[in-house]
């Protein structure tokens, strides 16, 4: 190799290293106002997993169950519109090739997810929800996990690995404890690195 393209291929690998490096930061400079889909999404299932698993323990009278029932659903539809919204609103600024690729991570969980339930339900002929629970929970662990790894934020990961150990631990108990452990994964996983994240976009 001649001397002028041995420096063109160094070059070029260094401007590559650059692009890739510049990537990651914007991307990283979004997540962290992204931070606010982590905390909504993070306190909405942990007060629905824990909502779920005091009621093993406490008797609500029927209208007030009910009231619950109607403002959880509400404000899951208020979630996800808002979620639908951001999303959108995104698109329309900078984007790079990690957020696409993230954006895709999640697309694909929630496409597991369903056909997960539905490959369940196929082979057992029923809905048997103390399997189908620690399954879901092994997904978002694992898509966490990617997440976090991709950005290089060592937090993200550590819930994500958290989230997996107790995807596990779900497997030997049954339902009702499940519950618990599942809104403790996303106070780990999502709530506490989503309040660290969306508190450094003003620094």
């Amino acid at each position: 190799m001649k001397p002028n393209e041995s420096t063109s291929a160094s070059f070029d690998e260094q401007q590559s290293l650059q692009v890739i490096q510049e990537m990651i930061q914007v991307s990283q400079k979004k997540l962290k106002n992204d931070g606010i889909l982590f905390i909504i999404w993070g306190w909405s299932m942990f007060f629905n997993y824990a909502y779920n698993y005091l009621l093993g323990f406490v008797v609500l009278p029927y209208p007030l169950k009910k009231a619950f029932d109607y403002a959880g659903n509400a404000l899951a539809i208020v979630i996800i519109a808002y979620s639908l919204y951001y999303i959108l609103k995104q698109r329309k600024k900078v984007q790079t090739y990690i957020g696409i690729s993230l954006r895709y991570v999640w697309f694909s969980l929630i496409a597991c997810l369903v056909l997960t339930s539905l490959i369940i339900h196929n082979v057992l002929h029923a809905t048997n929800f103390e399997l189908q629970h620690p399954i879901f929970m092994m997904f978002i662990a694992f898509a966490t996990v990617i997440t976090g790894g991709i950005l290089r934020y060592r937090m993200i990961i550590f819930g994500g690995i958290i989230f997996g150990i107790l995807a596990y631990i779900c497997s030997y108990i049954d339902l009702r404890e499940q519950l618990i452990l599942e809104a403790i994964a996303w106070l780990i996983a999502f709530i506490i690195p989503g309040h660290l994240l969306y508190a450094k976009r003003k620094n």
